[in-house]
């Protein structure tokens, strides 16, 4: 039975995970890619946190958004200072509460942190995959996590839960695998991105592309990579996570120094702040990922197969939703959660909303704002007593 891969240290948290251990699962079935084309072996990283209950219904899928990854709650190591990246929503009694949930978290296929992806091997020439890497979508990852969850003998979620391009894995679980989640929570999502939001994309993907250590994606082979595309790429990406009063509070038109320096150097905070964010992305995120987790994006259009008719899509899901928005998120704004919202109730689903006031912009979802932790907690913990799961039995088996 899969266990918590927790341990313990003196130093951490009170509400943290703790000290956590991935683990690589290697999938020797092929798997065919909606864009046609077939990955004969892959493997997928990912990390646990809590214990697996005797009848296995506690379960708890995260689905990572762009730049995230299986290390969502926790440390790594004693000295971390940083947990990961969701750990504001993933511990002992948080809104995910670890006492009562086994929580599965996995980098997706073409990812960076250790999932199959580009800078893997292609086992059919021996070099990297580069830009061989086949395109993959939003279904082609639901369909590697739930051979995931067949590995851990999950056979049906207690919840899936995302954020972002998160939150369209879920959608995408409830329609493709609608027996298999029991509940699915759907925050700062879309059902399909806008124009705007596909030319924000594109231009992410030229800066990267147009950096002349890009190498028509085959950077690695001369050792090099784009870093100047790809920290403009995370710079513009960063713009559209922030809002503008989040902006305007956190920098203003306040100056490095006293006097304007009339040149082209960083002057101002903001710009010394963006420029960071992108130097360190740079050294950290795989240019070749970025651009597959960008077509991802751009391609999830579940209503595309009916037409146009988002209800439609939706019509196989069987669980209740709680969808959640954030009032100055203009990357994916409240009305098109509203759009989610009205489909699902077109399609006779039981859905649940609530546009949170937030002035932090898509970033918000990441953060532990306290309106939105009693919203998630709260179905969160009615996901817990209608699947009967219990915190004081899943102590019992530890």
């Amino acid at each position: 039975m899969p266990d918590s891969d927790t341990l313990a240290y003196d130093d951490r948290p009170a509400d943290s995970v703790g000290l956590v251990t991935p683990h690589v699962v290697k999938f020797g079935t092929p798997l065919p890619l909606a864009c046609g084309k077939t990955l004969p072996e892959y493997e997928l990283i990912y990390e646990t946190y809590g214990t697996l209950n005797a009848e296995r219904s506690n379960a708890v899928l995260i689905c990572h958004a762009l730049s995230g990854h299986h290390h969502a709650a926790g440390y790594h190591t004693a000295e971390d200072r940083k947990p990961g990246w969701w750990d504001a929503h993933i511990g002992p009694g948080k809104s995910i509460d670890t006492n009562r949930f086994f929580v599965v978290s996995l980098n997706n296929l073409g990812g960076c942190h250790g999932s199959t992806g580009p800078a893997s091997h292609n086992p059919d020439t021996g070099r990297q995959w580069g830009p061989d890497f086949p395109v993959v979508t939003v279904s082609d990852w639901v369909t590697s996590q739930a051979r995931l969850a067949d590995h851990l003998g999950i056979e049906r979620w207690a919840a899936a839960v995302g954020g972002s391009l998160g939150g369209m894995q879920v959608l995408q679980w409830t329609i493709t695998y609608p027996e298999r989640v029991a509940n699915a929570v759907v925050i700062a999502a879309t059902p399909r991105l806008s124009a705007q939001n596909i030319a924000f994309n594109e231009v992410a993907r030229q800066a990267i592309r147009s950096d002349p250590e890009f190498f028509d994606g085959w950077y690695a082979e001369h050792d090099t990579a784009p870093k100047r595309g790809l920290k403009l790429a995370r710079m513009v990406g960063h713009i559209t996570y922030l809002s503008e009063d989040a902006m305007g509070s956190k920098f203003g038109r306040d100056l490095r120094s006293d006097d304007l320096n009339f040149g082209f150097d960083v002057e101002f905070q903001v710009e010394s702040y963006l420029r960071y964010q992108g130097d360190t992305f740079s050294t950290a995120f795989d240019a070749n990922t970025y651009l597959l987790m960008t077509k991802a994006l751009d391609y999830f259009d579940p209503a595309s197969s009916c037409d146009g008719d988002l209800a439609c899509a939706l019509a196989p899901a069987q669980c209740p939703f709680l969808i959640v928005s954030f009032t100055t998120d203009w990357r994916f704004p409240p009305s098109r959660s509203r759009e989610l919202v009205d489909a699902l109730t077109r399609a006779g689903k039981s859905v649940s909303y609530a546009n949170i006031e937030s002035p932090h912009g898509h970033d918000a979802f990441l953060l532990p704002e306290p309106r939105y932790q009693a919203l998630f907690s709260a179905f969160m913990g009615r996901v817990a007593r209608e699947q009967h799961i219990d915190a004081a039995g899943a102590e019992e088996i530890r």
